[in-house]
């Protein structure tokens, strides 16, 4: 039985960690900013926290080409700093930490040398519009996201699929301003926020692995859009909203279960699920340079799924 008239409940943030103040880039004007901040210095725009085997948890600053890891007592450590914007960032199953860069494609990270160095930059020798955000599969494919400046005004953002034998194929040419993306468990469809779509569009995959009937899973409102997203083991949808203060929770089906909302700021941008139960959910919010985190608990007794 479905509760679609149960509101969705509301789920409270604290503040696991920010950034100190040492690293804070104060007044500082960047080439980042002026084109998305209309010109406003940015101390730092964190985003793409991504865990890896040890508990650490690994954020990127943009503007400033930075990567941190934060420990589990929240304790910050820069890892590099470079000539590049990161966005997105994953650590691979087997360890490696791989990066949607905006100013260079596909970059992988060396943590212990403190070192980038590119994946991907370009195809059929033709650079990227501006690579936002990627997902691993648990095969060793990378889909990820060409969103540059793309919009309603121009819908030719790009969605990729960079196989483990390194076979590249383009799978959406017509995207709204593609940013994060996800695989459903059954990793037979993949959602795709659309940020100046306002929406998450649908793509199940077809069995020779292209898309088709690509729709939109939910649509949504505000200054911005979803940007990040990632999924539980239940088929829970987490969408991050970049100018609502929310991460919005949807079920398998599309109906919204939850909103997750922030205790610092409007700009969620992404998240990541983590804890030894996988009961915690880590959110980027980027203006203010702080991670938030939200206890999952209660969803899974959620009447609404039964």
């Amino acid at each position: 039985m479905m509760y679609f008239d149960t509101p969705p409940r509301v789920i409270e943030t604290k503040i696991f960690s920010a950034m100190p103040e040492k690293f804070r880039r104060k007044g500082e004007r960047t080439a980042w900013a002026d084109a998305n901040r209309r010109g406003q210095p940015s101390e730092c725009f964190i985003e793409g926290p991504s865990f890896d085997g040890e508990g650490n948890l690994y954020i990127v600053d943009i503007p400033f080409g930075r990567i941190f890891r934060i420990t589990s007592g929240g304790e910050w450590s820069l890892v590099v700093e470079y000539d590049g914007w990161p966005n997105g960032l994953k650590v691979h199953s087997d360890g490696r930490i791989l990066v949607a860069d905006y100013m260079h494609g596909l970059m992988e990270l060396d943590a212990g040398a403190g070192r980038m160095r590119p994946v991907l930059t370009s195809r059929n020798s033709e650079s990227f519009k501006g690579c936002n955000d990627l997902h691993i599969a648990s095969n060793g494919d990378i889909y990820f996201t060409d969103q540059g400046q793309t919009g309603l005004h121009d819908p030719t953002g790009r969605v990729f699929r960079l196989s483990a034998a390194g076979k590249l194929d383009c799978l959406i040419d017509t995207g709204i301003s593609p940013n994060g993306l996800v695989l459903d468990p059954g990793e037979t469809v993949l959602f795709i926020a659309m940020t100046r779509d306002n929406a998450v569009w649908r793509a199940p995959f077809m069995l020779d692995g292209s898309v088709s009937k690509v729709g939109r899973f939910c649509s949504m409102f505000g200054t911005s859009g979803p940007d990040g997203l990632t999924m539980d083991r239940a088929g829970n949808l987490f969408v991050c909203h970049a100018s609502l203060g929310h991460v919005f929770v949807f079920s398998p089906i599309g109906e919204l279960i939850a909103r997750i909302k922030s205790c610092a700021g409007p700009t969620c941008t992404n998240a990541a699920i983590g804890g030894e139960q996988r009961d915690r959910l880590y959110i980027t919010e980027s203006t203010t340079g702080t991670v938030l985190v939200a206890d999952l608990k209660t969803l899974a007794a959620n009447p609404r799924q039964a």
